[in-house]
């Protein structure tokens, strides 16, 4: 089962239901070179790159039956573009 959020394909898709908790990951799940929490207390996992590659939800049925959804929100990264010199230069 797949799952796409804000555009991202989630296609390892695991439910603890004893646990309640809710794990997506873009392809198999790799160790994260970065992490970060939602507000709403969610586990973030990002690559070397600065792309979302997981997301751990605790509590995802409850929160689900409750609000009808699971709210999730996702930090803006800032990007470098640091190849950009010989396009500019030919300018």
């Amino acid at each position: 089962m797949t799952v796409q959020i804000a555009g991202i394909e989630f296609d390892d898709v695991v439910y603890d239901r004893g646990a309640d908790v809710l794990y997506l990951s873009v392809g198999e799940p790799l160790p994260a070179s970065n992490f970060d929490a939602s507000p709403e207390g969610h586990y973030l996992r990002f690559d070397d790159k600065g792309a979302l590659v997981g997301i751990t939800i605790v509590n995802a049925r409850r929160i689900f039956d409750r609000e009808g959804s699971i709210p999730i929100t996702l930090p803006e990264h800032q990007v470098e573009a640091t190849d950009l010199g010989p396009v500019l230069a030919a300018a």
